[in-house]
């Protein structure tokens, strides 16, 4: 299976979440290239748009590896299980913790012209990307929008390696996907318009919510 492009690869994403028991749904896509398959989604639902601005917290020397994640609001999630294989706390992380809350700030000003941030506390959370490799900034995602009261999170992607769910399954309540193919080596390769998606295409995408 291939898309053409994310707005492609969203509404398809769409059509399986319609078939979805979804109460009070906000989706919020992860800039840049989830909020093109987001706003399908969104627009297919009738559901609010945002966009979720997160920035993880790396280990030095492994900045895949989440010891954390900062959202808006001043919203920190730790990665305990990690920190404690490592034998760090958060203390060791405060100094990158307000270089990236300060980052998530002008990020979520940049896409949203300023406008608030639309209130999570009691929805249901639909975090859209337009693929998952690693999935780290994904996971930061839902335990950020989870930390600021959403009822359910869901993460609802186009494309993601076979048996990805058991990988996201304490992360998100529900893990939907369109192709989980077993041969995957990079999100691009499932899509044949993959260019990267600009500020202001996402800028445009959220004044229109």
């Amino acid at each position: 299976m291939r898309f053409s492009n994310r707005a492609d690869a969203g509404r398809r994403l769409a059509d399986v979440l319609a078939s979805e028991s979804l109460h009070d749904p906000l989706v919020l896509g992860l800039p840049r290239g989830g909020v093109p398959v987001a706003a399908e989604v969104a627009s297919r639902l009738g559901a609010p748009l945002d966009v979720i601005v997160v920035r993880k917290i790396g280990f030095p020397g492994q900045p895949e590896l989440a010891a954390g994640a900062v959202g808006e609001g001043g919203v920190v999630v730790w990665n305990r299980e990690a920190l404690d294989a490592h034998g760090y706390g958060p203390e060791d992380f405060a100094a990158q913790v307000e270089r990236e809350r300060g980052e998530v700030a002008r990020r979520a000003a940049e896409f949203r012209r300023d406008q608030p941030p639309r209130p999570i506390d009691g929805l249901t959370a639909i975090v859209v990307d337009d693929g998952l490799a690693t999935g780290a900034t994904a996971r930061a995602a839902c335990a950020v929008v989870r930390a600021h009261g959403a009822a359910k999170v869901v993460l609802a992607v186009p494309v993601a390696p076979a048996g990805w769910e058991s990988r996201f399954s304490t992360a998100a309540d529900r893990c939907v996907c369109v192709y989980a193919p077993t041969r995957f080596s990079a999100v691009g390769q499932f899509y044949d318009d993959f260019d990267q998606t600009s500020n202001a295409e996402v800028v445009r995408l959220l004044s229109e919510r």
